[in-house]
């Protein structure tokens, strides 16, 4: 049985991982053997379940686990000692990272959800909706069928609209319609990535697209953001060095207002990267999810590119509510086919109902109002939060003053996961950073959304954790 030291400095997370990687390094757990449920682990050795989720996540990325649905966590096959490394890299196979997600990372019964990703009920634009669904009510439409296939007509022509005052020219046949910015993520991860492929990903990134990514097999490579947006070069250092076999074609990215940094990448960097682009034949996948809480009219890929080599995604879940499920993906005639029947392939249309509701909502001439009162209302929460975290002795990653996110270390905080556990223990939501690697390394930053991280709750936890 493996021997955890609650008091040794080494954290069980840690300990677990490395005891547990020996044992089928030297043999004693075979491949193919079944490890106990994350539960009677947690039971037999006297742990937090959390701490156990954490360690099973590690070793599944690291390789040595694979997690059947419905069955267990089995041990992997891992190369002999004379035999050439996967190409893949280690791949989170079968494992469902988002039941961590839902239980640790988005525990919405929290009080104070300082680590989360939406922002909150009353500052989203609620009377819109109300009115939108009243006028619904009142409403003679057919209900019966299905739908069309990409969505809402009318719905499609207002994005291109809406699109069209920040530069990006397009039609209402290259829009599809998605349940929420995820199911956009979804469909171009199933149309660009194969298992096996490189894909190149923000490090740190978004992190339900790096699950999604895990899950397809894909061997994620990331390309360091900083403060001022990418490190771009490590990115041309990284297509340089690519043999063709392991050349990627895809890159998956936020530019603007990203989370988990906030970084806000520069137009030079932007033209910069569309030629690197074309040079190694790359796609861009564009998450502008966050295009509506920026309060400056920045260019986007997708402007400057006009949809030529980029995906632009969008989503109303930051801005109307998440609840209704609304998002977009925009692309050239062609690739929007190919998305468009994957959507059908997998759930036929989306709901027309949501759509109309978003298009009532965008449609309220407040929408505006409340738009830029939003932007202020997060501006002021991000000069109080960044001074609040300052004065506890946090480093901020950077101060984009606009936005939901900090990334945020403390030099007393080695273990952010331990931390997070704790903090659940007081009705608290963190944010670790290792859920926002490419390959759920340790770090030990920690994203923090400011519309939540000015409760009081939070900074006396921080402060007697950390003081």
């Amino acid at each position: 049985m493996l021997q955890l030291d609650p008091h040794a400095p080494l954290p069980l997370v840690t300990q677990i991982v490395q005891g547990v990687g020996r044992q089928i390094d030297e043999g004693q757990l075979r491949e193919g053997a079944k490890l106990p449920s994350i539960r009677q682990f947690a039971q037999s050795h006297q742990v937090s379940v959390f701490t156990v989720v954490e360690a099973y996540d590690r070793l599944v990325a690291l390789g040595y686990l694979v997690s059947r649905p419905h069955a267990g966590f089995f041990v992997r096959r891992r190369a002999a000692a004379d035999e050439p490394a996967a190409a893949t890299g280690p791949v989170a196979e079968g494992f469902d990272a988002a039941w961590y997600l839902r239980r640790i990372f988005e525990h919405r019964h929290l009080a104070v959800k300082a680590g989360c990703g939406w922002l909150p009920g009353d500052w989203l634009f609620e009377d819109g909706l109300k009115r939108g669904l009243r006028a619904l009510a009142a409403d003679e439409a057919d209900l019966g069928g299905y739908g069309e296939p990409k969505g809402y007509p009318p719905l499609r022509q207002a994005i291109c609209e809406a699109l069209a005052e920040h530069q990006v020219s397009v039609a209402p046949a290259q829009v599809l319609l998605t349940q929420g910015s995820s199911q956009a993520l979804d469909l171009a991860v199933r149309r660009l990535v194969r298992a096996g492929d490189t894909v190149l990903v923000d490090d740190p990134g978004y992190a339900n697209l790096l699950f999604s990514l895990r899950f397809q097999g894909a061997r994620l490579v990331g390309v360091p953001r900083t403060p001022q947006g990418y490190d771009l070069a490590a990115l041309e250092a990284l297509l340089q060095a690519a043999p063709p076999e392991q050349r990627p074609r895809v890159f998956f990215t936020q530019p603007r207002l990203q989370s988990p940094t906030g970084s806000v990448a520069t137009l030079p960097q932007l033209h910069r990267l569309l030629q690197l682009a074309e040079k190694h034949d790359l796609t861009l996948v564009e998450n502008d999810i966050y295009v509506e809480l920026d309060p400056e009219p920045r260019p986007s890929l997708a402007s400057l590119d006009q949809l030529a080599r980029v995906i632009h995604i969008g989503s109303y879940s930051k801005t109307l509510s998440p609840h209704i499920r609304v998002g977009f993906a925009a692309a050239h005639p062609d690739l929007l086919e190919d998305l468009a029947q994957l959507k059908m392939v997998s759930g036929l249309t989306s709901a027309e109902f949501g759509e109309r509701l978003a298009l009532a909502a965008l449609q309220d001439g407040r929408r505006r109002k409340h738009l830029k009162g939003l932007r202020e209302r997060l501006g002021e929460a991000h000069q109080q939060v960044a001074g609040r975290l300052q004065a506890l002795g946090f480093e901020l990653f950077a101060q984009p003053g606009a936005g939901m996110f900090l990334w945020a270390r403390h030099p007393g905080c080695a273990d952010p996961p331990a931390l997070a556990n704790r903090a659940a223990e007081h009705g608290i939501m963190l944010g670790p950073g290792h859920l926002f690697r490419p390959a759920l390394e340790p770090t030990d930053w920690m994203r923090f959304n400011v519309a939540f991280s000015g409760d009081a709750r939070l900074h006396d936890f921080l402060a007697r954790e950390l003081g």
